[in-house]
């Protein structure tokens, strides 16, 4: 049995089709917080789910890798080829990273499948984003203190072609999550309009 079959059967099993959901957007655009929330919202309509976090990825799975532009790379080519296993084994995956080129999302894209990718926008100016930096980090960047942050001393490009764009900086979190669970859930229920 081949990996589409298998994966047929574990969509059948959990009633639902899998994509991989790709939040991108600077620090502070919102992604960690809306991935829990619609992990919250999806089980509990019943769907499963896992969510792919930038900072849990990055303390084990590619804890050997620095922010260069090869290493970036690589931290997304190895979080695409997870987020692609789980799809194939009949699970809604929720990633939430940077991914600030269009040549790293056109890498995940392709490594998931273009029918299974939904790339979101959190579009959230830098501004708005230094405002909710809890961590702090937009300050150690103005102050050469982290090198290659994105959005400082590193170029975010929009995404030419997102499949949703939230507006976060100026819908809050519920209004953001009731906007994402419309758009998703017709696309694993396979009632797209």
């Amino acid at each position: 049995m081949n990996i589409d079959s298998r994966r047929k059967i574990k969509e059948m099993i959990v009633c639902q089709r899998t994509v991989s959901i790709w939040l991108t957007g600077l620090s502070g655009s919102g992604k960690s917080t809306l991935a829990y929330e619609l992990d919250t919202a999806l089980a509990a309509q019943g769907y499963l789910t896992v969510i792919l976090d930038g900072d849990d990825i990055r303390q084990g799975l590619n804890k050997n890798l620095s922010f260069s532009e090869t290493d970036r790379m690589e931290n997304i080519r190895r979080i695409a080829e997870v987020s692609k296993l789980f799809v194939n084994n009949g699970v809604i995956t929720i990633n939430a990273f940077i991914c600030p080129s269009e040549k790293m999302r056109a890498l995940a894209k392709e490594i998931i499948g273009a029918d299974d990718f939904l790339l979101i926008y959190l579009n959230a100016p830098l501004e708005v984003c230094e405002k909710r930096d809890t961590k702090g980090n937009y300050k150690k960047a103005r102050k050469g203190e982290i090198k290659e942050f994105t959005g400082v001393t590193a170029v975010y490009e929009e995404p030419k072609t997102p499949n949703l764009v939230l507006d976060t900086a100026h819908k809050d979190i519920d209004e953001c999550i009731v906007e994402l669970v419309e758009f998703i859930v017709p696309r694993i229920t396979g009632k797209i309009q």
